[in-house]
């Protein structure tokens, strides 16, 4: 219920970290490159395939951004070292988006044609709507040279089908999601459920029709069989296609999803910076706070 993610989302600076930490474990892979790799690899081992996210979401200067950056750089090295199924997933702000358009092309560029090097995929994440247009010019331009490059739409958003157009154009990699950001306002945002699943499933199926590549995220049991009917209605064989989870989230029905032949991919997220990544997942997710409240007072009384 969107008024709930709303009250929720007025109330999250009041819960105290020490007890979101008990909720963010569940949702991150840890917060060194190791540990994160490590279970990439259990992921792997499972026949998972895995993309790896390097939280942090606003670098306050250039020196916060080339040190991400320095970071991703490493990490694409160890997957290819370590010959895990992954890729990488990264956010425009954290490339500095936010301080230079310019700068973050650059910084871009940089990690693609190093990614490149080692085969490895890089997403491009969409982040809010302020962010949008930038995001989706950075693409079109940087999708012009690379091919290891993709990105995300979201479903909830009225341009939402002007922007697939555009990415339908480029023969685009397109990860399709609901969208995480409800707090947007309703001249840019559906707020409806149903209008958003509905506008799931229809550009879901453009991108199938326009042979794109097309990873199918969401927890969503329902938009997970629209999917599978769309795939079988329109013979979509599976080098064009996977569903897409988050690490931690609705593991039963992932497996299930691998279990039937479906190939699938978990976003894996580590970092120190977790704390904005789990507020986010607190906000798509309003039945996690009286989990962590109820397991906050079961801790601190001692149960």
């Amino acid at each position: 219920m969107i008024w709930l993610n709303t009250l929720i989302a007025q109330l999250l600076p009041m819960i105290p970290k020490s007890l979101v930490g008990i909720f963010a474990k569940q949702y991150i892979a840890g917060e060194t490159l190791g540990q994160a790799l490590d279970n990439i690899k259990a992921l792997n081992d499972l026949k998972i395939s895995a993309t790896l996210d390097f939280l942090g979401e606003d670098p306050k200067n250039r020196a916060d951004c080339q040190a991400a950056v320095a970071v991703y750089k490493h990490a694409i090295q160890e997957i290819h070292r370590q010959q895990l199924n992954s890729g990488v997933s990264l956010k425009p702000s954290h490339m500095g988006l936010k301080i230079d358009k310019l700068f973050c092309f650059d910084n871009l560029y940089d990690l693609l044609s190093h990614a490149r090097k080692y085969t490895v995929f890089i997403r491009i994440d969409m982040e809010d709507v302020t962010l949008k247009e930038d995001t989706i010019d950075l693409y079109l331009k940087l999708k012009q040279e690379f091919e290891n490059v993709g990105m995300v739409m979201q479903a909830y958003l009225r341009s939402a089908i002007d922007d697939m157009n555009r990415m339908i154009e480029q023969r685009a990699n397109v990860r399709i999601c609901k969208g995480a950001y409800y707090w947007e306002d309703r001249k840019i945002a559906y707020k409806d459920m149903r209008i958003i699943n509905s506008s799931f499933t229809y550009l879901l199926e453009k991108l199938f029709l326009n042979h794109c590549f097309t990873g199918i995220a969401t927890h969503d049991e329902r938009l997970v069989f629209e999917a599978i009917k769309c795939i079988d209605k329109l013979g979509v064989s599976k080098g064009n296609y996977e569903f897409q989870m988050l690490y931690g989230v609705q593991e039963n029905l992932r497996n299930i999803i691998r279990d039937h032949g479906h190939p699938i991919r978990v976003y894996v997220p580590f970092g120190k910076e977790w704390f904005a990544y789990a507020i986010r997942r607190l906000k798509e997710n309003p039945k996690m706070v009286s989990y962590i409240f109820t397991n906050g007072i079961r801790r601190m009384l001692g149960h």
